[in-house]
């Protein structure tokens, strides 16, 4: 009989309780996705503080553009879902339909906006159904720029000593340049020279997109992360699929200019909650891997690691942290909950 995921990885749980949090912080790192998005609304300053506070190794901002060319953190290029954009009269006129990477989107686009009209508009949370608690600093921050998470992250780092990664994913490149005239690669490269940031210091730049990884490649000696989905595949390679990319031979292909796959956690573990081959092909490739997401929130955890029957309450994402640390071996997790990432006997 096959058993469950959670009767696996609580025994994985059992074993390693603890010393999980000391092993995940020498040998996994934790990445604070979008900051502690579990518990301020993502991609703001005050969700990458909370993240460092709570000890995450890395944080991680996805980068979108501005029509002046200035590199803002944002989920996505369109704004309703993360500001208050929507219900400002000023810029009704500024709403459009646009196709990208296949999907028509109806909304507000950050390239077209200036910073300063951007600086005007305030941070939601994104998911209020499943975070309401979230939703109570609806207003009170401005989207950040790139410049000013590597500020904080600096002012962070000389208060505790400690170093602080960044981990920035550009988003939607092909179709920012196809579209908007906007170079991703270009942007982020000066943007990184300008802050002083070179390839010594802790940084991984990531992508879906296969195009402008290899450019980055040619072009810069940072570390680099190819995103993989379970379903489709790079928007820049509409041939291309990320189940052939996760193959033995399609990672030999990535290692020619990433150092690392950033997977999906369904391509890690299998619904019984045992590892795949990927991480083993992966280091074989002579690549990483880092798996992507850990969400505390029933809605977003397996079945038999849900708790109760409310999508908002809080699941047992640690216990999948555990397993994945111990069974499939990953070298880094993002967390949405960065303090429930570094000690799973937190209540």
């Amino acid at each position: 009989m096959v058993r469950s995921f959670a009767l696996i990885a609580s025994a994985v749980l059992g074993a390693a309780l603890a010393t999980v949090p000391a092993m995940a912080e020498d040998t996994m790192l934790i990445i604070a996705h979008r900051g502690a998005s579990a518990e301020r609304p993502e991609h703001t300053l005050a969700a990458y503080e909370l993240a460092i506070d709570q000890g995450a190794d890395y944080i991680e901002p996805d980068l979108v553009a501005t029509k002046d060319l200035v590199l803002v953190s944002r989920h996505e290029n369109e704004l309703s879902g993360t500001t208050d954009v929507a219900v400002r009269e000023e810029f009704e006129d500024r709403r459009r339909d646009k196709t990208i990477d296949g999907q028509r989107v109806a909304g507000w686009f950050a390239e077209d906006f200036t910073l300063a009209e951007l600086r005007t508009l305030r941070a939601k949370e994104r998911i209020p159904s499943v975070r309401p608690a979230n939703a109570r600093f609806d207003g009170l921050y401005q989207v950040p720029t790139f410049a000013e998470i590597v500020k904080l992250v600096r002012a962070k780092e000389a208060a505790t000593g400690k170093r602080i990664g960044l981990y920035p994913e550009i988003k939607h490149p092909e179709f920012l340049l196809q579209n908007a005239g906007i170079d991703m690669v270009d942007l982020l490269l000066r943007e990184l020279r300008t802050l002083g940031i070179t390839p010594a210091d802790p940084v991984f730049i990531q992508s879906f997109e296969v195009g402008p990884l290899q450019r980055l490649s040619q072009r810069s000696d940072f570390k680099l992360v190819q995103l993989v989905a379970p379903i489709s595949g790079p928007a820049d390679e509409p041939a291309m699929r990320y189940a052939e990319m996760v193959t033995p031979t399609g990672l030999t292909e990535i290692a020619k200019y990433a150092d690392a796959v950033g997977a999906h956690i369904g391509l890690i573990l299998g619904p019984d909650g045992t590892a795949t081959s990927l991480v083993a092909d992966a280091n074989v490739a002579g690549l990483t891997v880092h798996a992507w997401t850990v969400r505390p929130e029933n809605e977003f955890l397996p079945p038999n690691l849900r708790t109760g029957n409310d999508p908002r309450g809080r699941g047992c994402g640690d216990v999948q942290l555990a397993a994945l640390l111990e069974a499939a071996g990953v070298a880094g997790v993002f967390s949405d909950e960065t303090l429930r990432g570094r000690d799973c006997s937190t209540p």
